[in-house]
């Protein structure tokens, strides 16, 4: 099978998970939100945020696992595999204490005057808090399983599971739901099992389907490559709790000078931005083992072709939805919302052009780990991280607009940190100025024109409604599918295009 074919074969099965899982999130939530009440609901999710806060740290070992897995399985190299899925599991295991340590010892704050918890409440409060840190711990214990997965790219079975778990999820609403105890109690006992069952499922499966999954610590103890994963894992971990406390800095900023209501309309221009990137990072998910195999296996010359591919589709498929989605914001936000928060709208379209132009260079990041040199990058990337804190508190302060936040995110989060990434792309893996203006920049630019054009027509001839923004939809889609088809794929995405097209008439017909 050809690596198009197998990439948008695995974007499939993510795209069927994100779509089961995601109607079955909703309907669980209204479940739980129903049957726990307000206060109760609160406060799970006050708890959860306080650990949530460490995941960037899981996130970082996550991708340092799944980067030397991938790159072993593209070497073909069996024992090496073997030496980094036990050097993994002693890691996150090690990991999994140390979280929960911390985690335990943060408690006696959290509980101590940080979180705003009714006194009645607070003995329950703290059984949810042990549940998730147990949950935590399982979660990080299944990273090595997980890596090994994408380093085969079994997205089906991974999508499989995903599933399972939002299955088992609406379980625990529905027993919530009828049961007569402390429903906030059994809410997050139930959901700490979770990890648990799905740590025990994929122990099980990767232990049978693969043979690296082979558990000797003794054998494969290997120290310097445990030195080397936990550097790796440190760099990006620099780069990721970077990224986290710009991000939420600048939410911090923005409150300090202009109060909730702005960070109301941070938070709904962040919540729509987020729910269309899943397509995108769909695609991401299936691409990056292939990334890692590629440069493992030495094909330098494919990887490339590979990174170019997927930042232009990921772009693609992001401009699918977020074009017709900032010409028509207006209406769609006060459709979702009723009432709209000041400023929200333009913070909104703002976001998906940040988005978007992310999107030109998003794969550049596996590419570059794959790659193994990444001590520089990340330093480079953490002072862009929290310089725009710094130059949005000076502006605020001299009473500038609240635009300006989002310029300055663009500015230093799209267009830099891009032009950062293709500098060490061009350095560090090969990758030609020319190159990336020809295979990627100028496709990208061909296939989106048209399209926000046919949409602003649209926009300025007919009165606002319903039916125009289903036109606009229906419009900027099909100038944006004959755009990328005619002038942003080039001649092998054209032949996987037509192949996949076939495959589904041929499907439809035998129906």
């Amino acid at each position: 099978m050809s690596i198009a074919s197998r990439v948008i074969k695995n974007t499939g099965y993510l795209y069927a998970k994100m779509g089961i899982t995601m109607f079955v999130s909703l309907y669980t939530t209204r479940l739980i939100l129903n049957s726990l009440g307000a206060s109760d609901f609160g406060i799970y999710n006050i708890v959860g945020g306080s650990i949530s806060m460490l995941g960037f740290l899981s996130a970082a070992m996550a991708s340092a696992t799944q980067r030397f897995m991938s790159y072993s399985e593209g070497e073909g190299d069996k024992e090496k595999q073997k030496k980094i899925f036990n050097v993994s599991l002693i890691l996150h295991f090690l990991i999994a204490l140390i979280v929960g340590i911390i985690l335990i010892c943060a408690g006696f704050f959290f509980f101590n005057g940080i979180l705003n918890i009714p006194d009645s409440r607070i003995e329950a409060a703290k059984v949810v808090y042990m549940s998730l840190i147990i949950s935590t711990m399982f979660t990080v214990m299944t990273v090595p399983y997980d890596a090994t997965m994408n380093a085969h790219e079994n997205m089906l079975y991974y999508a499989i599971i995903g599933i399972f778990e939002a299955v088992l999820k609406l379980l625990v609403a529905f027993i919530c739901v009828v049961t007569e105890y402390d429903k906030l109690i059994v809410y997050g006992a139930l959901m700490a099992g979770i990890p648990f069952i799905s740590l025990c499922i994929m122990r099980f499966y990767c232990h049978k389907q693969y043979e690296e999954c082979s558990i000797n610590i003794r054998k494969y103890w290997d120290k310097s490559l445990m030195k080397q994963m936990t550097s790796f894992a440190g760099w990006n971990l620099i780069g990721s709790s970077s990224s986290m406390i710009g991000n939420y800095g600048i939410g911090i900023v923005l409150n300090h000078f202009y109060g909730t209501l702005l960070n109301a309309a941070q938070g709904v221009a962040g919540q729509l931005s987020g729910m269309l990137m899943t397509f995108s990072n769909n695609l991401l998910k299936a691409l990056n083992p292939v990334i890692s195999k590629s440069e493992g296996a030495g094909e330098r010359e494919r990887m490339i072709l590979v990174t170019l591919s997927g930042s232009k589709f990921s772009f693609y498929i992001l401009s699918l939805f977020a074009v017709p989605a900032i010409i028509e914001m207006s209406y769609i936000l006060r459709l979702w919302l009723k009432n709209v928060p000041e400023w929200a709208v333009i913070f909104a379209q703002l976001q998906l052009v940040r988005s978007l132009i992310e999107q030109i260079t998003i794969t550049f990041g596996s590419a570059l780990s794959a790659e193994g040199r990444i001590k520089n990058i990340n330093l480079i990337t953490s002072i862009i991280n929290i310089t725009p804190i710094v130059i949005i508190y000076i502006l605020f302060l001299s009473g500038s607009s609240p635009i300006l936040m989002y310029i300055i995110n663009i500015t230093f989060f799209g267009i830099v940190l891009s032009l950062v990434k293709l500098y060490f792309m061009n350095t560090h893996c090969g990758l030609g100025y020319k190159v990336f203006l020809k295979k990627l920049l100028m496709p990208i630019l061909y296939s989106v024109l048209p399209s926000l054009l046919a949409g602003l027509i649209i926009y300025r001839l007919l009165p606002e409604s319903f039916l125009r923004l289903v036109l606009t939809f229906f419009v900027c889609t099909c100038m944006s599918c004959l755009a990328i088809y005619y002038f942003g794929a080039d001649l092998k995405e054209k032949a996987a295009i037509n192949n996949i097209i076939t495959k589904l008439i041929n499907r439809l017909i035998s129906i």
